[in-house]
């Protein structure tokens, strides 16, 4: 079962696919906390595509704090520890504070943008 599709159309690499896959997965509660993830052998067969992309993707995904592996045991969804992302928020709110402002200037409301939110 494939839990990720691959666009060979995406001007993307295949690694990019692959970790924001399932970094959207992950940030949509699709994958829980401490959820085992497909093994890398088991991802590049489903996928078909070389073991080494899909390890590519698992690296990312742990640097930014996503997975977490426990060797002999495969790789882990990261739990969220209160605190410990702070720089990361701040660096995500300047990013839709400055979305928003953009949004603005191209005509779109306050309003509009405060209902896009609120159907989260």
């Amino acid at each position: 079962m494939t839990i990720i599709n691959i666009d060979l159309k995406d001007p993307r690499p295949i690694f990019e696919q692959v970790r924001d896959g399932l970094k959207n997965l992950i940030i949509c509660g699709v994958l829980k906390p401490d959820e085992k993830i497909p093994s890398v052998r088991d991802m590049a067969q489903n996928l078909a595509i070389n073991p080494n992309t899909i390890q590519k993707a698992y690296r990312e995904l742990e640097t930014e704090g996503y997975v977490y592996q426990v060797t002999g045991k495969g790789t882990f969804v990261a739990p969220i520890v209160a605190g410990e992302h702070d720089d990361k928020i701040e660096k995500l709110m300047t990013e839709v504070l400055d979305l928003a402002r953009e949004l603005i200037y191209l005509g779109v409301s306050k309003e509009e943008i405060k209902e896009s939110l609120d159907s989260l």
